[in-house]
């Protein structure tokens, strides 16, 4: 069951600070992003990183409201509003663990 779990496919929005997660894709919504000039944040989004394949962490939520959440994602931190959030699909689950070549010389 925790498996599933961790490839669970949401919003960033409903992540928790900790988690881990692969970006699938950002909605181009501007109705939902409240763009009405035809998806600019989604596309700003996407110059940032949030990008399909791209890991990231939660690092940090803001009390009340959840807003904004802080982001890592590649070697950069962004605060996004919740609205930007859910915006981007992702899936759950722990990021790789990194590979060392101590036994290649």
């Amino acid at each position: 069951m925790d498996a599933v779990a961790n490839n669970e496919v949401v919003s960033l929005s409903s992540l928790s600070k900790g988690e881990h997660a692969t970006v699938l894709s950002v909605i181009e919504d501007g109705q939902s992003l409240g763009d009405e000039q035809a998806s600019t944040i989604a596309r700003r989004l996407l110059e940032l990183g949030f990008v399909p394949g791209a890991e990231l962490e939660v690092v940090a939520r803001m009390w009340p409201g959840d807003d904004p959440v802080a982001v890592r994602v590649g070697g950069s931190m962004f605060a996004l509003r919740r609205r930007e959030a859910q915006a981007i699909r992702v899936r759950r689950g722990a990021a790789a663990a990194p590979t060392t070549d101590a036994g290649a010389r």
